[in-house]
């Protein structure tokens, strides 16, 4: 077949969902069968539950930015840009280029797994003050800002200043904010014996979050232990408890405390992408709905999978859990590519689809240092034995040998050197907030969209 004629499968998104998808639809698909797009803004998978270790320098933002040209058997088109809105009825994508141009992209079949983005609410001063943990650019900065805040405490000769700076406030007792909170106070607290000017007490980190319970998915035993580990580092948690307004200088929590801080990191959980709501379809608390063979019923050639879809959580299911849903982790996304990709290929050949059935194999929680917990098949650890577990399923998660180089590299400089504490001062004239770093302003709604691909004419009318 010529390039005219083969079938079009357009993957929208490039983290685990989207590149695990293209990566086995390369493998399974002779290159006559069909054309394989990308659309992404950056030519990189990241892999997320290392960002916290990336925020905190124990790695490099590069050795988690998997390079997606780096393979010479990759015969994918790239298109660079983020998709911001879809026509489902003339199967056309609509895509800003980083160029900042509009282009309209034809599919004969699209996956959509543009991801997520931070979830917030409508509390003065959030996105004007917090920062983010979401993205590679996000996590360097907040380094940055860290070891600022500390330069800046050690220059200032205002005792109220200096305590404000000192004081770091973040809110999700999630994954994601358990663990930037335990790996960057772990930074302060090395970094400021470099400082002999600065008192080591005067540095207080603030975990808080709304749900009862820290990381509930742990359990009772490991999350006390995660909250013990914590604790003793003198980082204090208060739970039932978030922000009712956040300014430049100080942050009231809900209970009525006010903190005076200059660091407020929100990671309080993700939303679907925005370019769902560009559908006009079915949603799930803003994930779209999907079947368990992880397509959108009614449409043909259309799947969904990872951060931004319902995909039904079948192993949850037939246990009795009505209407469960998978969660939205690395793992889910992983393995739901494997399925998605298989079931693009048996939409193509004319054969059945089947369903995505996946147990949870585990969790696992680097708390920075030697401390960890995890939950691998069920068996809670503690420790040392829990930080192997965590850092070997990263490790083993990455998907090039030159990735995997890099962390382990890093690993071990860092475990035996320790850090420098350098910032590298970029963007120190601009703060870069939450609302800086994902652009939920450039989508299209469903008319926009509809509007838009009948006026280019490429609608199928």
């Amino acid at each position: 077949m010529d390039n005219v004629t083969r079938p079009r499968i357009l993957v929208v998104g490039a983290g685990f969902a989207g590149v695990g998808c293209v990566r086995r639809l390369e493998r399974r698909l002779s290159p006559d069968e069909a054309e394989i797009t990308l659309v992404t803004p950056f030519a990189y998978q990241l892999y997320l539950p290392l960002l916290p270790q990336v925020a905190s320098g124990v790695l490099t933002p590069q050795s988690i930015a998997v390079s997606l040209r780096r393979s010479s058997k990759y015969r994918t088109r790239i298109i660079p840009g983020g998709a911001v809105g879809v026509d489902l009825r003339s199967k056309v994508c609509v895509i800003r280029t980083i160029t900042d141009e509009i282009v309209d992209e034809r599919y004969d079949y699209i996956v959509l797994a543009p991801g997520s983005i931070t979830r917030t609410f409508d509390i003065p001063g959030l996105t004007d003050h917090a920062y983010g943990m979401k993205t590679l650019a996000e996590a360097a900065y907040i380094r940055d800002h860290v070891i600022t805040q500390l330069d800046l405490a050690d220059a200032s000769q205002d005792p109220a200043e200096r305590a404000s700076r000192l004081q770091f406030v973040v809110v999700g007792g999630g994954y994601a904010g358990t663990e930037t909170a335990a790996c960057l106070q772990l930074l302060t607290h090395n970094a400021v014996k470099r400082y002999p000017r600065l008192d080591p007490g005067l540095i207080k980190w603030h975990l808080i979050d709304i749900a009862p319970k820290l990381m509930p998915e742990l359990g009772d035993k490991l999350g006390r232990s995660a909250q013990e580990v914590l604790r003793k580092r003198g980082i204090e948690i208060s739970l039932g408890v978030s922000i009712a307004k956040a300014g430049p200088e100080e942050v009231t929590f809900t209970d009525g405390r006010v903190i005076p801080t200059r660091t407020l990191i929100w990671t309080a959980g993700v939303v679907a992408s925005p370019l769902i709501g560009t559908l006009g379809e079915e949603t799930v608390r803003g994930r779209l709905a999907v079947t368990s063979q992880l397509n959108l019923p009614g449409r043909d050639g259309v799947f969904a999978l990872g951060d931004a879809a319902a995909v039904p959580d079948e192993a949850k299911v037939a246990t009795g859990v009505e209407g469960a849903v998978c969660p939205p982790t690395a793992q889910h996304a992983m393995r739901q590519a494997k399925v998605v990709a298989d079931n693009v290929i048996a939409t193509l050949r004319g054969q059945a689809l089947k369903p995505y059935v996946h147990k949870d194999l585990g969790l696992v929680v680097d708390l920075g240092g030697t401390d960890a917990v995890s939950k691998p098949l069920g068996i809670e650890l503690r420790g040392l034995p829990a930080q192997a577990v965590a850092r070997g399923y990263h490790w083993g998660a990455l998907r090039t040998g030159v990735a995997k180089a890099r962390v382990l590299t890093n690993w071990t400089l860092n475990a035996v050197a320790g850090d420098d504490f350098v910032r590298t001062g970029f963007q120190t004239r601009r703060a870069a907030k939450l609302k800086d770093f994902e652009y939920t302003d450039a989508y299209l709604t469903p008319e926009q969209v509809r509007a838009h691909v009948e006026g280019t004419g490429t609608g199928s009318g």
